[in-house]
Formats: structure tokens, C-alpha cells, sequence
């Protein structure tokens, strides 16, 4: 899987509906497509993600 590692990697994913993985230390921890993102977290589903401890993957 590729990481996003930038913040046009995000907002690609963000407009284009792709299925992101969320990793932290390697351990999956969430997964589904992009709601909103911030300065400091990613929102996916329900839940946010903090953007400084988390690892985000394209899924496809």
C-alpha cells in the first residue's frame, strides 16, 4: 500500500471517494473514505485521526 504522504495526497483522496487505511505503529486501526481533514486530524467514518501519530494508506 502507498502512503499519503503529503496534503494533496489527502485532499485527491478526499475529492476522488478512495478507501484509505489508518495505521498507528503499524497496526491497522481504521479504514473507509475521507469526511473532512484538518490542520490536525483526518476524519474517516465517525472517528478522527491525529495526522502526527497516524499513517494513512490508499487502500486500492
Amino acid at each position: 500500500m502507498r502512503s499519503l504522504t503529503s496534503n494533496i495526497h489527502l485532499y485527491t483522496a478526499q475529492m476522488e471517494r478512495t478507501p484509505i487505511a489508518v495505521f498507528v505503529a503499524g497496526e491497522l486501526v481504521g479504514s473507509g473514505k475521507i469526511q473532512e481533514i484538518t490542520e490536525n486530524s483526518v476524519k474517516i467514518g465517525d472517528a478522527r485521526y491525529l495526522r502526527t501519530v497516524c499513517e494513512f494508506k490508499y487502500v486500492v
